[in-house]
């Protein structure tokens, strides 16, 4: 049996994360026929993350990988290569599409194809400008008002 999530009650009190739900209700819908190929992500570290794919039979000049903002989206596909009459098939060689919805300020840093693998390695990287800092508390005159380093440049 399954139970759909209902998230009204968060649309009610977040602003901003549409894309976020629309996900978690697209992850919902996948069915069954979704699952090829077999895929593992793995976290290797604390802002490392890796796509391991199970692409037998695919070449290099078969797959195509591209990242456009937050979506990976890898293609395989090739000619029928098959000679002479095929008996029994049991080796996948059909085309697919596969999309990962990546978070924000990740970053694909290389792919690798061996042994019928394809690991995409991933890293988060924050700007500098959005990592958490520290604000220091002056002290600041009674009477006078505060004033900020962007305040003192103008004057």
């Amino acid at each position: 049996m399954r139970t759909e999530l209902d998230f009204a009650p968060l649309y009610r009190s977040s602003i901003g994360f549409d894309r976020v739900f629309n996900l978690l209700n697209n992850t919902q819908r996948l069915n069954a026929i979704d699952t090829w190929p077999a895929y593992d992500i793995v976290k290797t570290g604390e802002d490392d993350y890796r796509i391991t794919m199970a692409v037998a039979g695919f070449g290099e000049g078969d797959l195509d990988i591209t990242q456009e903002r937050n979506v990976l989206v890898i293609k395989g596909g090739k000619a029928e290569e098959l000679q002479g009459e095929c008996l029994h098939r049991g080796i996948a060689g059909r085309s697919f599409e596969r999309k990962f919805e990546l978070a924000d300020h990740v970053r694909v840093e290389g792919a690798d194809l061996r042994h019928g693998l394809l690991t995409i390695a991933l890293k988060r990287e924050v700007p500098e400008a959005m990592k958490p800092r520290k604000i220091e508390i002056g002290v600041a005159p009674a009477n006078e008002p505060l004033r900020l380093e962007t305040d003192r440049q103008v004057a």
